[in-house]
């Protein structure tokens, strides 16, 4: 398994210094050693997510902030707006559901990012709404959506704003407070490098008005209790102390690398990756100007199956490329460039990419994925 390099959209790579630091002795989760770790952890999260919020950590995957962001908002009847365009945006739907609240859905064509026109229409038409939920960056479709210009449409409504920044954070251009989220959630495996098995959500004041007023039938993801907690340096239930570590030595390498640093290499990754992919004839899924900056997607090539080209990359070449999802499976397979993942690891997996698509009959000039990649890293 470790011969195998991850390129998929998280989890990712993880850094040595990360895996050394979760090998640390377990130390008393109640202690006052596991409480500063804690803080400093949360307070580089903040500066993260670019907020004077406080941040706090679930031991959990990102489906868990996912949920604790509906469940302490939401009750029986409640209008909510839900932008779904993957499914990532229909998981947050279908949280909704679950705690009984009533789905408006905007609808928005896989592989295309919201019209912030048509957001402002239905949340102009639906002023009662309690909230509006919107994922960053869809992977699944390799899509990345206007949170900014949302955000200044959400600013004259009192309608909560929600995102989430799971495969985004740390890869791409999240400001809390500047962009006026109310509620922001993300996870550890992505673009934060670190494994999976936690995720985190901050809140604005107003966020918190709406928690206290509701009965929220969650109990080990209630924020309330999360709030009262992390004011005396602890979780209400016991952490991943080693994940706390894991977190702690991520988020110092991100503040260390600089986060505009890290987001320009993140950009530079994904121009070169979608250029790469071109000039192997390989035409891309999202429309061209909503395309992310933390995965790709690309349409299957016509002649190849899914189980040929991922599964020679994984077999034959060792590399692990991601598949399509619901109905883009078979149709597309996505590249992850998040993280650690640089200019080495994209030309093994061109390299790899050329050779595969060859072994099935496809022609074009040898070298061209990675000189493409040449170019666009030379000129950043």
């Amino acid at each position: 398994m470790e011969d195998i390099l991850l390129m998929i959209p998280g989890p990712t790579t993880v850094p040595k210094r990360v895996l050394d630091a979760m090998a640390q002795p377990i130390t008393n989760h109640r202690g006052a050693a596991y409480g500063e770790i804690l803080d400093e952890t949360t307070a580089m999260l903040s500066e993260v997510f670019q907020t004077d919020n406080k941040s706090y950590l679930l031991t959990g995957s990102g489906t868990s902030a996912m949920e604790a962001a509906i469940a302490n908002i939401v009750e029986k009847g409640d209008k909510v707006i839900n932008v779904v365009g993957g499914k990532f945006g229909e998981r947050l739907q279908q949280l909704t559901e679950v705690f009984g609240g009533e789905s408006i859905e905007v609808t928005v064509p896989w592989g295309q990012a919201a019209d912030p026109a048509e957001i402002k229409r239905v949340v102009e038409e639906n002023d009662d709404a309690k909230a509006l939920t919107m994922i960053h960056n869809e992977s699944s479709t390799a899509v990345v959506n206007p949170i900014k210009e949302v955000g200044e449409i959400m600013k004259d409504h009192d309608t909560l704003f929600v995102v989430d920044t799971v495969s985004s954070l740390a890869g791409d251009t999240v400001k809390v407070d500047e962009y006026g989220l109310d509620i922001c959630l993300s996870g550890s495996q992505k673009c934060l490098a670190a494994p999976p098995g936690m995720s985190m959500l901050t809140l604005s004041d107003d966020a918190w008005n709406v928690v206290d007023k509701v009965e929220s039938p969650t109990y080990y993801l209630d924020m309330k209790k999360m709030r009262k907690s992390g004011a005396k340096s602890q979780t209400p239930y016991t952490p991943s102390v080693s994940m706390t570590y894991a977190m702690n030595e991520a988020l110092s390498m991100v503040l260390e690398e600089g986060l505009d640093a890290r987001i320009k290499r993140h950009h530079t990754g994904a121009e070169a990756t979608r250029e790469a992919a071109k000039a192997l004839g390989l035409e891309l899924f999202a429309r061209e100007g909503d395309y992310s900056n933390t995965l790709t997607g690309i349409k299957m090539p016509e002649g190849v199956t899914d189980k040929q080209l991922r599964g020679t990359m994984r077999d034959k070449y060792q590399i692990e490329l991601a598949g399509g999802q619901d109905h883009l499976s078979g149709n597309i397979f996505r590249i992850g460039h998040m993280g650690i993942t640089g200019l080495q690891e994209l030309a093994m997996t061109f390299t790899c990419l050329e050779m595969t698509l060859k072994e099935f009959g496809f022609d074009f000039e040898a070298g061209a994925g990675v000189a493409a990649l040449q170019d666009v890293y030379l000129k950043n």
